[in-house]
């Protein structure tokens, strides 16, 4: 609600009885049930056809403590209630229809939790059993005998304006139907306090094996040499130089004697030393 974007809500405003439809001169009782340690709490009321927001205490109202009587309603007391405290505190805002016709809506106030099974009743003055047919959003969703509706295992989609409206005396006020998501129980805390530990033991686990295979890889490739690096090594190539003789050294004396021999005549060593 606007009336209460401004505030800290800390408390839960409960109507009696628990519905948000009345017939004019019914009595009508709030009460503001709060965890803290808040004191003072005023109730508020910001009427649809005045449009101001005044106490609830004012024209017919009275408080007592923390509880607000309305003894009589009437049309004119339609409008949107809530509670607060003089330190910014507040609590949820109800919104109360009252009319002068004969039929209304018996329906939650509060927001009821996803799952939960709603009962809606289409009521008069003088209860009986009636045929009714119950309308969402302005479309019928269904015609009941009884002039009583269940709907099983609401969800968000159920969230709407109902009105219901029989064959005879009319029909009812609409009034806002609202689901909110069902919190978890015990058993899913449970659940959870289970599973996170193990979830958590298993992501470790498996970065410690990603971190050991990563490192096995660098340690595996560093030992390989790899095939596109060449490794040079001087190498020094020694030959043997055979001696060379030269043209021009001086042959052996058997080889002189003899060629001065073929020669057809025959020269002393010294000679043909000199002559070769």
């Amino acid at each position: 609600m606007e009336i209460t974007a401004l505030c800290l809500i800390v408390a839960s405003l409960r109507v009696n009885p628990y519905r948000s439809q009345f017939f004019e001169y019914e009595s009508v009782s709030l009460s503001c049930e709060e965890s803290s340690n808040s004191v003072g709490w005023m109730f508020k009321r910001n009427l649809s056809a005045a449009g101001n927001t005044s106490d609830c205490s004012a024209d017919c109202g009275r408080t007592d403590g923390s509880r607000c009587f309305i003894s009589d309603v009437f049309h004119c007391d339609s409008g949107v209630y809530w509670c607060e405290s003089g330190l910014g505190e507040c609590s949820n805002a109800v919104n109360i229809t009252v009319t002068g016709g004969a039929v209304i809506l018996e329906s939650p106030v509060l927001p009821v939790m996803e799952g939960d099974d709603v009962t809606l009743c289409c009521r008069t003055q003088t209860p009986s059993n009636l045929t009714a047919d119950f309308y969402k959003d302005g479309s019928l969703i269904g015609t009941e005998s009884t002039g009583e509706m269940i709907i099983h295992s609401v969800s968000r989609s159920d969230e709407g304006l109902y009105k219901c409206n029989t064959w005879d005396l009319g029909e009812s006020p609409e009034s806002w139907l609202a689901v909110r998501a069902s919190r978890p129980g015990p058993s899913h805390f449970l659940l959870l306090l289970i599973l996170l530990p193990v979830v958590g033991s298993g992501l470790l686990l498996v970065l410690l094996l990603l971190l050991v295979l990563v490192c096995w890889r660098r340690h595996k490739g560093s030992r390989q040499p790899d095939p596109d690096v060449v490794t040079y090594a001087d190498i020094k190539i020694t030959q043997e130089v055979q001696p060379r003789r030269d043209r021009d050294s001086v042959s052996p004396p058997d080889l002189i004697y003899s060629t001065c021999l073929r020669c057809g005549f025959r020269l002393l060593p010294p000679l043909c030393l000199t002559t070769a």
